[in-house]
């Protein structure tokens, strides 16, 4: 498999006869399948070689490799002096180092698990994250959001459920809520009254004490939805090159975003199996892990067959829409369709009206479909909601038809 990567015959024969041969070979074949280029790949065997020629020195087993084995291999890197292998930024190099490793945990070279800093989390968070799963379905991306709070909490008051007071879980909830915007402050108090439930029900915390976290009051539909005019949205969609692989995804994902309304959750969740070519249908996994069945457009279709064609790298993911850079694999999460649709906005010269700009795109394909006439019935068959309520909030971007039932105020001239 060197070959793939190297030309010379000495240095592919200096590879496989040098220390842990076999593991790095088996390295490069991951990366030849994955579709690493040709340079990037070679510098992340060179950063192999360099670290399993380290451990060698430092008298350290290939098979004991874990995460505090390369930070100490990053702060060598600082004063290295090892032959032939100081010539790459150390960065570079502790992230190949990295690479490696999480290769050598999937393929079982190493005697213990490779433990990645996320990972490093409290017991009680992973048994509340365990918990969750098994008695109330929970998916991994909301206990990931839920994370972020709970490891705030545990650090603020210590990981001894027994010393939880209800003031010092208030001043908590109301400290952190009063650095975030309404979404997020509403998910933490969710997250820790979860948090104490699940530590009631294990005999770990006071009974009772989840009262102590208050509902967030919030007036309903006091809001307006930001959304983006029609014009605005054309030119998002026009500003992908189609001439290019990465215009080519982006298009389809803009269209899928803009016309049908989906959330940037659904994007990442699309199979290639849930287009249905032949009835011109597309199935959506969306909150809840509902499917839903919507129809697939001429327009959308014609991107996203486009996609397929010229614009998707061969993969082993059956994601739909995977990263058009090594390793070819589905979006990490919602955020990265984000970013995505940001950077359009910026490619088009317009101005992203709040925080997170897919979720704008639905708002508009909400107000653009109000504009032509739809019923708040259909849009909300079209966005998915489960309850008419959540889109009565687009009634009030309806200008035309709030105007004929507008009122005058007393002693003022009408509009």
């Amino acid at each position: 498999m060197f070959a793939e990567f190297f030309d010379s015959p000495i240095r592919i024969q200096e590879l496989r006869d040098g220390p842990g041969g076999r593991l790095i070979e088996g390295f490069a074949r991951e990366m030849f399948h994955a579709g690493y280029a040709e340079r990037t790949a070679r510098r992340h065997i060179r950063a192999a070689e360099h670290l399993i020629y380290w451990t060698d020195q430092e008298g350290t087993q290939i098979s004991s490799l874990d995460e505090r084995v390369v930070e100490a291999f990053a702060h060598h890197l600082n004063r290295c002096r090892c032959p032939g292998y100081n010539s790459t930024l150390r960065q570079d190099l502790q992230n190949s180092a990295r690479l490696f490793v999480g290769y050598l945990r999937r393929a079982g070279g190493l005697a213990t698990s490779i433990a990645e800093p996320t990972a490093q989390a409290p017991v009680l968070l992973v048994s509340f994250c365990k918990w969750m799963r098994q008695q109330r379905g929970t998916c991994d991306s909301t206990l990931c959001n839920y994370a972020r709070d709970l490891r705030a909490l545990l650090n603020c008051l210590g990981e001894e459920p027994a010393s939880f007071e209800a003031q010092s879980l208030r001043k908590f909830v109301l400290e952190r809520s009063q650095r975030l915007g309404w979404g997020a402050a509403k998910r933490c108090n969710s997250a820790v009254r979860m948090f104490l439930r699940f530590l009631i029900a294990d005999g770990k915390c006071t009974i009772g004490l989840d009262a102590a976290i208050p509902a967030w009051r919030h007036w309903r539909l006091s809001s307006l939805p930001r959304y983006l005019q029609a014009n605005e949205v054309e030119l998002v969609i026009a500003s992908c090159d189609p001439a290019t692989q990465v215009g080519r995804r982006d298009r389809a994902i803009l269209l899928l975003l803009a016309r049908m309304g989906l959330r940037a959750g659904d994007i990442v969740q699309l199979r290639l199996s849930d287009v249905d070519w032949e009835e011109a249908w597309i199935s959506v996994s969306g909150k809840g892990r509902r499917q839903t069945r919507l129809p697939l457009t001429q327009e959308i279709g014609n991107a996203i067959a486009s996609y397929i064609k010229d614009g998707r790298p061969q993969s082993e993911s059956d994601a739909l829409f995977v990263r058009v850079r090594a390793p070819f694999r589905a979006f990490r999460d919602h955020s990265a369709v984000s970013v995505l649709v940001a950077h359009a906005m910026r490619r088009a010269g317009v101005t992203c009206p709040s925080r997170g700009a897919a979720h704008v795109l639905r708002h508009s394909a909400a107000s653009s479909m109000l504009r032509h006439g739809a019923s708040l019935q259909e849009i909300a068959a079209i966005l998915r909601h489960r309850s008419i309520r959540t889109t009565e909030i687009y009634a009030k971007v309806d200008v035309i038809a709030l105007r004929q039932i507008a009122q005058s105020w007393p002693e003022v001239e009408p509009c």
